[in-house]
């Protein structure tokens, strides 16, 4: 089955407010994402704009509809969408997220939780089976953002997306904020986390921002995509560079949308990130 093969550089999210700058200038950035869902009509601006962004870059494709957690078959509407698209554009990278979305013909407009159990991870398992086969590429899946745990989990986190990958072949996209969010939520360590995490399992990597209320508690993080990444971030970031090598990492910003360049500059800094894994690698290989 076709793998991955984005470059191990910066990317980010396309905006089409940034259409023209990114025409003008896309210096410095190595592939471009785009939500599935946005993309499903049959044509339109939207599709010239990707069609014209497609002849120039690598594209990577996410999905936050799929409701790859939630019980019984998928969407095979959806999914037919999907397949159409992914034939139109022949992406790079396909990924989605650990997580439900629908209840029976409603859909949350959410990426919810699951608890994490050998009923659960057979049904994910299933599911991620089904899109591949529907694709006929591997795909990534995502580790969520999360606020909440269920007592009923009997499997850490980290092994249920390992066993996943071992099962089904796919890939693992590595969100280092959703890591930092989650632990910070359920006052975790996120470096033990990423400890356990099988980083050779990844093909793409996440950064984004994260608003923060206080609580008598303590922290609540809030994956927001709506700000620059977090120091805190940056920092996890870089160990997982340090420790697995580079890998295709986006930077995403989907709310309060900035001017070009401060997002580019945000991609211009985890290539300095990447850059740096690199030379040590090299270093190491000499």
């Amino acid at each position: 089955m076709p793998t991955a093969c984005l470059p191990d550089l910066p990317g980010v999210g396309f905006k089409p407010d940034h259409f023209a700058a990114i025409r003008a200038d896309a210096a410095g950035i190595g592939f471009f994402e785009v939500h599935a869902e946005n993309y499903m009509g049959a044509g339109g601006l939207p599709h010239a704009q990707l069609a014209a962004l497609r002849a120039d870059h690598p594209l990577s494709i996410h999905g936050v509809g799929l409701s790859i957690g939630g019980p019984g078959r998928l969407d095979a509407d959806h999914l037919a969408r999907l397949r159409r698209l992914c034939a139109r554009y022949q992406p790079e990278s396909f990924s989605e997220h650990l997580a439900w979305s629908s209840h029976g013909a409603e859909f949350l407009n959410d990426l919810l939780p699951l608890p994490y159990t050998e009923e659960t991870l057979r049904l994910v398992c299933d599911h991620v089976d089904q899109v591949q086969e529907a694709l006929g590429l591997r795909m990534a899946l995502e580790n969520p953002a999360t606020y909440l745990c269920f007592s009923q989990s009997t499997i850490p986190e980290t092994a249920f997306l390992a066993e996943v990958s071992a099962r089904t072949g796919c890939g693992l996209l590595l969100d280092v904020n959703n890591v930092f969010v989650s632990c910070t939520n359920h006052r975790t360590d996120a470096r033990a986390w990423l400890a356990d995490f099988p980083l050779d399992r990844v093909t793409e990597i996440h950064l984004g921002g994260h608003e923060t209320e206080h609580l008598p508690s303590g922290p609540l993080l809030i994956d927001s995509h709506g700000r620059a990444v977090a120091d805190p971030v940056w920092a996890l970031f870089a160990e997982v560079i340090a420790k697995a090598g580079p890998r295709p990492t986006l930077v995403e910003w989907d709310n309060d949308l900035p001017a070009w360049p401060v997002l580019a500059a945000e991609a211009a800094r985890a290539g300095q990130v990447l850059a740096a894994g690199r030379g040590a690698g090299l270093a190491r290989a000499s």
